[in-house]
């Protein structure tokens, strides 16, 4: 028999939790100038600095 989850034991910290959802994973892909091919930079960036992070 599986144990019950506590309603108190999702979110301890509703502060935490609400500034956690600003923040976003921005994938880019970038071309190699020796071999031509593609790699990918990945970066945990704030919504608000994700067009200065695309435009590097």
């Amino acid at each position: 028999m599986a144990k019950a989850a506590s309603k108190n034991a999702k979110i301890k910290d509703t502060k935490a939790a609400a500034d956690a959802k600003n923040w976003t994973k921005v994938i880019r892909s970038v071309r190699s100038p020796k071999t031509g091919a593609y790699t990918f930079k990945e970066a945990i960036v704030h919504k608000d600095k994700i067009k200065e992070f695309m435009a590097n």
